[in-house]
Formats: C-alpha cells, structure tokens, sequence
C-alpha cells in the first residue's frame, strides 16, 4: 500500500499547479490532503476511482482536510468528538481492515506564539483519540504537525517560532514514547530534508526549510512499513509531499 500525505495550501490553487498530473504521476491508494481550504469535491479525483472523504472548517477558506482512498472505508470518522478543533476541520479518520488512518492538520502556534496553548490542547486531545482507536486496531498518523522535532529536521533554530518551541517538541517525544514510529527517521536517521519553506526570500531555493510533516504509525506495524521519504522536488505548495509505503 502506498499512501501520500500533502498539505496543499489550497485545493483551488493546487489544481492550478498540476496536482491532478500528481495524483496521476504514481499509484497511491491512500491520498491524504491538509489545507484545503473548501468545500469542493474534484470530478477529476471521483473519475479517477477514489472514494473522497472531504472534512472542512465551518469558515470559508480556512484549514480543512480530505482523503481520497481506492479502497472503500469501513468507516469515516469526521472530527475528533471536540468541536472547537472540529470545526476548523483538522482530523478526518478511515478505518481499513487492518489499521485506521487519521488524516491530521495540527494548529500552528501562531504569530507570537498566541495559539500555542490552543496547539498544546488539540496535541493532547488528537493523543487521546488516537490512543482510544489504537485499542481497536493499529493506527497510522499522517499529515502537517507544523513543529519540527528535532534540530535536525530544521535550517534554523528560534524557540520562539511556532513549529519550534519546547513545547511542541516535547509533545511530539512524548508521542513517539508511546509507541509510535517517525517513519522517515526510521528509513532516514541522520538526513536533513525538509518539507515546508517560507514563500519569503527565496527560502525553497536556499534550502532553508522545516520538516514539519509526518508519517507516524504505531509500532504493531512496524514490520509492514517499506518506505518512507519527502519528495521535496514537487512544486505547487509551500509544502512537500511525504510518501509512505507498507506491505
């Protein structure tokens, strides 16, 4: 199975900028989407043979998530059961036969880290309702933590930049110290890339990024996962695509 994870900062924008010639580039069976920022759903993504699961925020324009899947769900879960993170439309989740897959678009900090308390509650909370289906069946995480974890998932290091504070980082060693797995760092141990560059000053082109997205999943899988990498030479986001790959 492979499954690709993209914040696409606008689905409007991204089928401007070929992200249909994506999709069409390599055979995913589980497309996850963050940011999409509406509610359309593309006739293109149904022609191509996926069932489309859209989540977004109740205001126009803002955040929202979408996974598209060749295999039809189980079941959809929309939300995480706390409408003030529920209705800016950041979790979706699909229960397959072997694993549930939750599609995750985590608060930024914010300017002046004012949002941070709001970013540490929804980690807290996405924490809980992964642990609680973990009991069911393995679970898989995917999609934009906005925080780089370590120092080496980083260009730069400023705890006062969102993506960069203790806190998150805590957060996120906390959550792999529950039995999940950073799939890339486990295929890419010492590897700088990142998956995120400010549109300012030429940031992409320097190289001076984050990796701020993620393909988590709880060690019951760990024998089944192949692959995991950025593909940081794809356009069309401020954001890269991740890939994951299982048996």
């Amino acid at each position: 199975m492979k499954i690709v994870s993209w914040n696409i900062n606008g689905l409007r924008s991204a089928l401007k900028k070929n992200l249909l010639e994506f999709i069409k580039s390599d055979k995913y069976d589980i497309i996850l989407f963050q940011e999409i920022r509406g509610e359309i759903v593309p006739l293109d993504f149904i022609m191509l043979g996926y069932n489309i699961f859209s989540f977004p925020a109740k205001r126009k324009g803002y955040s929202g998530v979408m996974t598209l899947s060749v295999i039809k769900p189980i079941n959809v879960i929309k939300g995480i059961g706390i409408s003030e993170f529920d209705n800016e439309g950041r979790v979706i989740t699909v229960e397959l036969q072997d694993f549930f897959i939750i599609n995750s678009y985590f608060p930024r900090a914010g300017d002046n880290l004012s949002r941070l308390e709001f970013k540490l509650k929804f980690n807290n909370s996405i924490e809980n309702f992964s642990e609680k289906l973990r009991k069911i069946k393995p679970v898989i995480v995917c999609g934009d933590f906005n925080v780089a974890h370590q120092n080496i998932d980083a260009a730069y290091d400023d705890p006062s930049i969102p993506g960069l504070t203790p806190q998150e980082k805590a957060w996120f060693s906390h959550f792999l110290s529950l039995g999940y797995i950073d799939t890339f760092r486990y295929f890419h141990p010492n590897e700088r890339k990142y998956s995120w560059w400010s549109f300012m000053m030429n940031a992409r082109e320097r190289n001076m990024g984050l990796r701020l997205d993620y393909c988590l999943v709880s060690k019951e899988l760990e024998g089944r996962i192949r692959n995991a990498d950025i593909l940081d030479n794809v356009l069309g986001s401020d954001h890269a695509p991740i890939i994951l790959e299982l048996v």
